[in-house]
């Protein structure tokens, strides 16, 4: 996301060159009150009420694994087999340990992970499933030029529950400043544009 991010910041910037800009790139939860930004575009849903949150975008997130590892452990048809298999957890991932596929039937099911690297950082986590370490759950946005190349497999596509969301997040406040609000509306006009 950090691309795309950077991209519309760019054009942003080309089009209003009155309003200056900063991008702060975190693999953490930042606190927008306590650390002072105005804004901040998360790929999670919101859980504090004391923020505004703006869907800017659905994405999905694929598991995905190299087709080396998928005919050393393979094959894998269900989602539950990644127990007995070594997964690359995303630590920024809420239940990072316990992920949540959907049945055919629209029955959820949960599916306990392990495995030998455990990282705060989508980049880190797709590098580790690149060099075959394991299936990691890697967001489209990340994995589309590596699936398409078919370095990477995608896997369980039948299972993912649904589209996630990205979001611009700020706090709530009577007056948001107007380049705060004009930089959301750009960027909710750039994703639809883009994705």
């Amino acid at each position: 996301i950090d691309a795309d991010v950077g991209q519309s910041l760019i054009d942003f910037a080309r089009e209003n060159p009155q309003i200056s800009l900063e991008n702060v790139a975190e693999d953490r939860f930042v606190d927008l009150i306590e650390e002072g930004f105005d804004l901040g575009i998360r790929i999670t849903k919101l859980d504090d009420s004391g923020m505004i949150a703006r869907k800017l975008s659905d994405f999905r997130v694929y598991a995905c694994a190299t087709p080396a590892f998928i005919a050393e452990n393979g094959p894998l048809v269900h989602p539950t087999e990644l127990s007995r298999i070594p997964f690359l957890i995303d630590t920024n991932s809420r239940s990072h340990n316990s992920l949540r596929f959907m049945e055919a039937n629209g029955d959820m099911i949960s599916v306990n992970v392990s495995g030998p690297i455990e990282v705060n950082s989508p980049l880190a986590t797709l590098r580790a499933a690149r060099a075959g370490m394991g299936v990691a759950m890697i967001p489209d946005f990340i994995a589309r030029p590596y699936l398409a190349s078919g370095e990477l497999v995608s896997l369980f596509d039948d299972f993912i529950a649904k589209d996630r969301g990205i979001y611009a997040v700020y706090p709530h406040r009577r007056y948001l400043p107007a380049k705060v609000r004009a930089f959301v509306d750009y960027l909710h006009a750039w994703f639809k544009r883009y994705s």
